[in-house]
């Protein structure tokens, strides 16, 4: 039978995956400035990867039961946190690269505080990744 616990496992590969990729096209873009589309798939992995993000922390908000002792805590914690920063952090890129566009600066050095936000969103769900993973492998939650 479906387990609302299968929620979050289920969901939060594609944050992680939206925001990496759309990190890297980003990356890409520095260096083939005349290739706008690589910037355009940037914003939009971006925009899908804070939906994703939302969905994410979301479910694992919702449907995780919080482990109440142990090392598995403190890792448990760190990855909450991380968790909540990184979809800040991209919904707050986000939102700031949108108002970029519809004021038509996208090519100002304005541009480079959304890159900001988007290179902290990718350590952020990096971190939160990694402590996730911690969690399932060190400690086997959710086996």
């Amino acid at each position: 039978m479906f387990n609302t616990n299968h929620l979050h496992p289920m969901i939060v590969h594609f944050p992680i995956a939206l925001i990496t990729v759309g990190f890297f096209f980003e990356v890409v873009s520095l260096f083939f400035r005349s290739e706008k589309c690589l910037s355009k798939t940037g914003f939009y992995l971006m925009v899908l990867g804070s939906l994703a993000a939302i969905a994410g922390w979301s479910s694992g908000h919702l449907f995780t039961e919080e482990p109440t002792q142990g090392e598995i805590l403190k890792v448990f914690i760190k990855h909450k946190t991380g968790a909540l920063i990184t979809m800040i952090l991209i919904v707050s890129g986000t939102i700031f690269r949108i108002g970029l566009m519809v004021k038509k600066k996208e090519d100002t050095p304005l541009k480079w505080i959304a890159f900001v936000f988007y290179l902290l969103a990718f350590i952020a769900v990096t971190f939160t990744g990694f402590m996730g993973g911690s969690m399932v492998y060190d400690f086997m939650m959710g086996q």
